[in-house]
């Protein structure tokens, strides 16, 4: 006899939020954001990579850099990127970066 599933109950806003308030306090807040950030960038520039059929050596060629620098670039847990190389990168892959203060 097959076993029922289970189902999740969804997140609750105050559960959410609770989390945020103690990220908050223990100022964890602004770097998993950060990091966040960082994650949704580098799948960005991997996505247009398959999208423009270019590979990490040929993006290296292209910025004039090394492969290790690219694989540092589309790492998500690598936050040491700096805004200039970002920027390059989006450039390379037919993108543009944008920022803004919200």
């Amino acid at each position: 006899m097959a076993k029922a599933k289970k189902r999740k109950s969804p997140r609750s806003p105050a559960k959410l939020s609770a989390l945020d308030d103690s990220l908050n306090e223990d100022s964890k807040l602004e770097e998993f954001q950060a990091a966040a950030i960082k994650e949704v960038l580098a799948w960005q520039i991997a996505e247009a990579m398959k999208a423009n059929k270019i590979t990490r050596s040929g993006l290296a060629t292209r910025m004039k850099t090394s492969r290790s620098q690219i694989g540092r670039l589309l790492d998500p847990k690598d936050g040491n990127v700096t805004l200039a190389t970002l920027q390059r990168a989006a450039r390379m892959v037919g993108r543009s970066l944008r920022l803004e203060l919200v």
